[in-house]
């Protein structure tokens, strides 16, 4: 009786997902690609272009982040909030200009980097850009946008960058 109930009981857990086509948890995990609870701020030697990470260069100067959380969903949805993003208190550098601890740059954007194949079916790292959003003197942002992801997006960075595209934050860490 035992293993009649238990062999009903796996049909009926099979039948529902096949006719239902898709476990409910399963689909809504399917739509993020990347989520994220942290970033890590640019340290040295990667300031700068020399050392530039899928063709996006450093900012100039070190950089920390107290706080980063954030998600990207498989139409393009885009959610970054950061905290405390500002120049690193510890740089000799940042020291001696004495910006140690703050943000002096009123916007930032993100960029999403994706691996991803051109039309040939070769490799390409393709960069998307949000637009900009404000960023206070004590580093915090939200960002918030929806990107037309190339197709596939394999293995995607997440920058926080200046205006001009050189990155303060980025996930990985």
């Amino acid at each position: 009786m035992k293993k009649f109930f238990l062999v009903t009981l796996a049909m009926g857990l099979l039948s529902t997902v096949l006719f239902t086509g898709s476990v409910s948890t399963a689909a809504a995990k399917e739509s993020k690609i990347l989520e994220f609870d942290t970033m890590i701020g640019v340290p040295r030697p990667y300031t700068g272009a020399t050392n530039a990470i899928h063709g996006v260069p450093g900012g100039g100067l070190p950089w920390v982040v107290g706080f980063a959380e954030g998600e990207l969903k498989a139409n393009g949805k885009l959610e970054v909030k950061v905290r405390g993003l500002v120049f690193d208190p510890n740089d000799p550098d940042v020291i001696a200009r004495g910006i140690g601890g703050t943000n002096t740059v009123p916007n930032f954007k993100a960029i999403v980097s994706c691996m991803s194949k051109d039309a040939d079916g070769n490799p390409t790292t393709v960069n998307v850009s949000t637009g900009l959003f404000p960023a206070d003197a004590a580093g915090n942002s939200e960002i918030e946008e929806t990107l037309s992801l190339p197709s596939p997006c394999i293995a995607p960075i997440i920058f926080v960058t200046n205006p001009g595209g050189a990155w303060f934050a980025a996930t990985g860490f």
